[in-house]
């Protein structure tokens, strides 16, 4: 867990070189950036809604974006996104997909369940780095989230 008082960015992914590689580009977005990596569905559910190991926490409030890789053990990341967007504390939270599927079901799937952006990620590494730095730039400094919600 990166800085867990406090959670701007939630990092849902299980391959461990791109989590690596995306916590690496996270960093160097922005070195005060507050973000948590979880590796399955399931705890990615129990940290947004606060369940389990999460239940006494109200960090999820700070929450200004998930990325959220699409096959991931235990709930897969269409599922999760499906329920993000089900419940109406969580339905305006920016969910960014972030994966190695082009499968046009995959993403036609995730912008019916309501994603705000679907990422096929970039194999070479800088344009890796340079795209994950993107999206939290936007997400995390210039888009404004809906006064009121989360």
């Amino acid at each position: 867990m990166e800085h867990a008082d406090r959670v701007e960015i939630l990092l849902v992914e299980d391959n461990p070189d791109d989590a690596e590689l995306t916590i690496y580009a996270l960093k160097q977005s922005d070195k005060h950036i507050n973000f948590l990596h979880l590796n399955d569905g399931v705890d990615a559910l129990d940290f947004v809604f606060a369940k389990k190991n999460y239940e006494n926490k109200r960090i999820q409030n700070d929450l200004k974006l998930v990325l959220l890789d699409l096959k991931l053990p235990k709930i897969d990341g269409l599922e999760i996104l499906q329920r993000i967007r089900n419940d109406e504390r969580t339905r305006s939270l920016p969910v960014v997909i972030l994966t190695s599927s082009r499968e046009k079901k995959d993403i036609c799937t995730a912008y019916n369940l309501g994603v705000n952006s679907y990422v096929v990620k970039p194999v070479e590494f800088e344009f890796y780095v340079q795209a994950v730095k993107t999206l939290t730039t936007y997400w995390n400094s210039i888009n404004e989230k809906p006064v009121g919600q989360l």
